[in-house]
């Protein structure tokens, strides 16, 4: 996986955060098989093992080799790192606002993530929209999950669905991820918006794309 630094015979690591006080690679597993709702059997068959290898790997009676480790990553939208302890992250750090990981999106606009990786029960991100800007031509969904959308600053058009709603500072809205949803900032200033969405619906994949500091915007 590209990206990665654990070494192949890498396959049972002490950690400590939130995965709990059982600080090992199984109870970190079974962490983020609860959270994604993953059942033993599912995750065994979206990896090529059994129900029964995984509940031993998550009581730590097992080890398993990098390729199955991937697989499990993989699985549950991680990278496999995300197994891993990054021991030199403290358990509280505040994140500045220059430093949140961002990406470009639709026009004019850009999302930043303020979640830690790896994401848990829930996902939030600040997005910033300058006049005219807009998440893309289309409206988009992801997943079937739970989402809330907060006008921080600037007036935004929210469409959702067929209907259409015109948001300022302080209005929020929550809807299915699973409706599609389309921003656009149709104010004459820059807009500022947060979404809260649990659980995730972001993906190892995604969550790649984002890139640390947004230095390279002044306004922000």
């Amino acid at each position: 996986m590209p990206g990665s630094t654990i070494s192949k015979d890498k396959v049972q690591v002490v950690a400590s955060d939130e995965a709990g006080s059982d600080s090992t690679v199984g109870s970190r597993i079974k962490f983020f098989r609860t959270a994604r709702r993953v059942s033993l059997r599912q995750l065994a068959e979206l990896t090529g093992t059994t129900a029964s290898f995984i509940s031993q790997l998550e009581r730590n009676l097992c080890g398993a080799n990098t390729g199955t480790l991937i697989r499990i990553a993989a699985a549950l939208d991680l990278g496999i790192n995300d197994l891993f302890e990054d021991s030199g992250r403290p358990p509280h750090k505040v994140l500045t606002r220059q430093d949140r990981p961002v990406v470009p999106v639709g026009v004019g606009g850009r999302k930043m993530l303020l979640s830690r990786r790896p994401i848990h029960e829930f996902e939030v991100y600040a997005g910033h929209f300058e006049i005219g800007g807009s998440t893309g031509a289309e409206a988009y969904t992801h997943g079937g999950n739970h989402e809330m959308f907060m006008v921080l600053k600037g007036t935004v058009e929210l469409t959702l669905g067929e209907e259409r709603y015109i948001m300022r500072d302080g209005d929020s809205v929550e809807y299915a991820t699973s409706t599609p949803h389309r921003t656009v900032n149709v104010g004459n200033t820059a807009a500022e918006v947060l979404w809260i969405i649990a659980p995730p619906t972001s993906g190892a994949v995604e969550l790649d794309q984002y890139r640390p500091g947004n230095h390279s915007h002044p306004g922000e």
